[in-house]
């Protein structure tokens, strides 16, 4: 669901818009603490939908739904919830169907508003269900500046913020983790956000003669006092805990973003998952009695060295498992000879992001798991604004050989129809310079953020796929990244062909010749291109949003830890040098 609502002319002393008697606002903390896989999530004082609304752009599926008691509020959330009504959670129970329960209950600064807090509490945690989470963001009354007025002779309310006139109760994380407690919930974590640092330093440095004579630790202090708000995590039932440490090779074409970096934030809104991306060396231990599972992105495992890296995790207590999204024979091109090389071989087990790789992976290892590659979240479209000029974007590495047969019919496409269509080029020069045109632009390789607003800011992808074992063992990641900022894809059948429907949410070419009218068809017609790219984009949301694969990464990880002698036995059978 896209936020399209006109943001409100009030604004706060920040600059934020208001809605009601509060900041439009989606606190992005609250936002990524949501468990990604939820169902259903109730906002308790959702304000104007703000922070639903962030998260439905990250999980399309779920029911979100929000209440409040300002009406203003709630007729803006209803615009971007799927449910929103008035509601004085004290006295009224939720106005929604919630027969099939509650996977998540957000209370982003709402229950220092409330006459008895812990009462609700306990009368909203018996809605949630087994696996329920619960978020609690509360102003921290132990913030240096609380202490600093109090110290002038001042406890003036105000509007908003940490005083908040309408503010009736004041917590610490202790005393939140109590009133959870006694709810019923078991504890996670509690998370600070901090605001003006510097300023709790300069206060605690020269209050540091007072701490002293008091006994307090000024170090400890300053902790304490600098975070302005905290976030504690709960859910209905204890969980076991997960660790799950990750390896990440340089940043190279978004790859390691959409393999390592937004998988594991994905899997972290688990509360009984510890997540961490971190050097091979730095993954140990980090609670007893749980699984650690090490996720090891693209390693080159070679010989007796690479043997050691792996033998070295298992004697720290973790089971293996390598990730991996391309065909390994690209290594044998590099001089790597196959009997060399250990990476699927040595390792508890390997996931993947197609089938086909799968179907390659399985000689070297019959524990594969398939996690196609998936979105993150949907921004808000912002392209096809002129339907007299569109750009084509072309960013990719090492595709000389797919897009130089096509390069003679673009070049003749682009001098027909001249400033109507603009290229965007990201890292390939050659392919820049084979551009017979002045309304072109190249991006240097960049960052997978600068790819994604290049990306963004065109109308027409174009994917040239040779047809070669190596391209067909390829993920159609290109295509999602396309559909999802709503570009319309222009591509060629090797990979694609799984994807695009044609004429439905995008465009094939299977020849030179069937480019050029599938591009003059785009430029002919500018807004069935966009009904193509509104297709994809539809599509991406019902089917390819990482938020829909959470659950069965966690189910695979706990099911190879609960099977892990076995799978060691296996791996010793298989690499019986790992154990010498």
């Amino acid at each position: 669901m896209d936020d399209v609502t006109t943001a409100p002319e009030r604004l706060d002393p920040h600059g934020l818009p208001m809605v009601g008697a509060y900041p439009d606002y989606a606190n992005p903390d609250l936002v990524m603490a949501i468990p990604l896989s939820a169902r259903t999530v109730i906002d308790i004082g959702c304000g104007g939908g703000a922070i639903g609304a962030a998260y439905l752009r990250r999980n399309p599926r779920a029911r979100v739904l929000g209440v409040d008691i300002d009406r203003e509020s709630v007729a803006m959330a209803q615009t971007r919830l799927t449910e929103a009504a008035c509601c004085d959670v004290q006295t009224e129970p939720f106005p929604f169907d919630l027969s099939e329960g509650v996977d998540c209950l957000v209370y982003g600064d709402v229950l220092e508003h409330l006459a008895d807090p812990w009462a609700v509490l306990a009368r909203h945690a018996e809605l949630l269900n087994p696996d329920g989470t619960v978020l609690v963001c509360f102003p921290n009354v132990e913030h240096w500046s609380i202490t600093y007025r109090l110290l002038k002779g001042e406890f003036d309310y105000d509007d908003i913020g940490l005083l908040d006139r309408t503010h009736l109760r004041w917590f610490t994380p202790r005393t939140m983790g109590a009133a959870l407690e006694r709810a019923g919930l078991a504890l996670c974590d509690v998370r600070p956000r901090a605001a003006d640092p510097d300023g709790a330093t300069r206060f605690t440095e020269a209050m540091a003669p007072a701490l002293a004579s008091l006994g307090v630790d000024p170090n400890d202090y300053r902790n304490r006092a600098t975070p302005i708000q905290f976030i504690w995590r709960a859910k209905k039932q204890p969980r076991p805990r997960l660790v799950l440490g990750a390896t990440m090779l340089p940043p190279v074409g978004g790859v390691s973003d959409v393999r390592v970096i937004d998988p594991i934030r994905g899997l972290a809104t688990d509360p009984s998952l510890i997540t961490a991306i971190k050097p091979e060396s730095e993954l140990n231990r980090v609670l007893d009695g749980a699984p650690h599972i090490a996720v090891l992105h693209r390693p080159l495992l070679i010989g007796e060295p690479g043997l050691a890296r792996v033998r070295s995790l298992i004697e720290r207590g973790y089971l293996v498992v390598t990730e991996f999204d391309d065909h390994p024979g690209f290594l044998e091109q590099r001089g790597i000879a196959a009997a060399d090389l250990l990476t699927f071989t040595a390792v508890h087990a390997v996931q993947t992001s197609t089938e086909a790789l799968a179907a390659v992976l399985t000689e070297y290892n019959p524990e594969i798991a398939v996690f196609p590659n998936a979105i993150t979240e949907l921004a808000a479209p912002r392209n096809f604004a002129n339907p007299e000029r569109m750009t084509l974007f072309f960013g990719a590495l090492n595709r000389e050989d797919d897009w130089a047969p096509y390069m003679p019919v673009l070049n003749e496409v682009l001098r027909a129809v001249g400033p109507r269509l603009a290229v965007t080029v990201l890292h390939d020069r050659g392919f820049f310079d084979a551009l017979d045109t002045t309304n072109k632009n190249f991006i240097p390789t960049s960052d997978y953020a600068t790819y994604r607003e290049a990306l963004a800011s065109s109308e027409i992808a174009f994917m040239p796929l040779a047809d070669t074992a190596f391209n067909r063992a390829k993920s159609d990641l290109k295509f999602i990244e396309a559909s999802a900022a709503r570009v319309v894809s222009l591509a060629s059948p090797t990979v694609y062909d799984a994807s695009i429907r044609e004429g439905e949410n995008g465009l094939l070419f299977r020849s030179p010749d069937h480019l050029r009218m599938q591009l003059l068809r785009l430029l002919a017609y500018p807004e069935a291109a966009k009904r193509l790219a509104d297709a994809a984009r539809a599509d991406i949301s019902d089917n390819r949003m990482l938020a829909y694969q959470i659950r069965a990464r966690t189910d695979w990880y706990h099911a190879l830890w609960a099977r892990r002698d076995e799978l060691t036995e296996a791996l010793r059978a298989r690499m019986p040098a790992l154990f010498a």
